[in-house]
């Protein structure tokens, strides 16, 4: 989990997920203004704090060294956010352990209405269309939403692609795909509702302008 002032959602978003699905939650704290790292460590969570703002990318880089480290064989990346509905956790790892494809990320993206009904922005809802319809041009791909903060990994992909040479910023989950794409990685996704609401963290107007142009 890269979390970033979660203090509010961490605990819903943890009650989301399925007991007996995960073996120990990573959690990195990346210099929250809130109390997200006491928080995360009153709930059992392995929490680390960042020594510096490593930003979004460099925080996942921080979380996968652990996982590989501590000797994951399956590695999920959840936003602490409680956008995402983490129940879905066993079926993303069950597809990954039946050898069903190597990456799986949530799609939110199924309707205009259900996006917009779930609360999501209209801009943002646009702008994720038009990017993932770009991407999967350019890529070869055919996925439903390429920004999703919730995605799972098989241990061999972490170990293959060179993600320490992605960006610290928030283009690291677009350069981390094209990277799967480009060592013949397989990618699938699976639907999940859309939850938006006011508590939660969501990268703004301007931050999301520079990312489109710089992917």
């Amino acid at each position: 989990m890269p979390a970033y002032n979660a203090e509010k959602t961490l605990r819903a978003t943890l009650e989301d997920i399925p007991r007996g699905s995960y073996d120990i939650i990573l959690l990195g704290d990346d210099c929250s203004s809130d109390g997200t790292f006491e928080l995360a460590r009153s709930l059992g969570l392995e929490a680390m704090k960042t020594p510096r703002n490593l930003g979004y990318g460099g925080n996942q880089k921080m979380l996968y060294r652990a996982a590989l480290e501590r000797g994951a064989d399956l590695v999920v990346m959840l936003h602490p956010d409680n956008q995402y509905d983490a129940r879905l956790v066993p079926f993303f790892t069950g597809f990954l352990r039946a050898g069903v494809c190597d990456v799986i990320l949530g799609n939110r993206i199924r309707s205009r209405k259900e996006c917009l009904r779930g609360g999501m922005p209209a801009w943002k809802y646009l702008s994720n269309r038009f990017l993932t319809i770009v991407q999967n041009l350019c890529l070869g791909q055919n996925l439903g939403e390429f920004h999703s903060g919730f995605r799972a990994y098989r241990r061999e992909v972490l170990e293959t692609i060179p993600f320490e040479r992605n960006s610290d910023g928030f283009a690291f989950d677009a350069q981390f795909l094209a990277q799967a794409v480009w060592f013949g990685f397989r990618i699938a996704d699976a639907p999940m509702p859309v939850r938006y609401f006011k508590e939660a963290s969501s990268i703004g107007f301007w931050p999301s302008v520079r990312y489109g142009f710089g992917n």
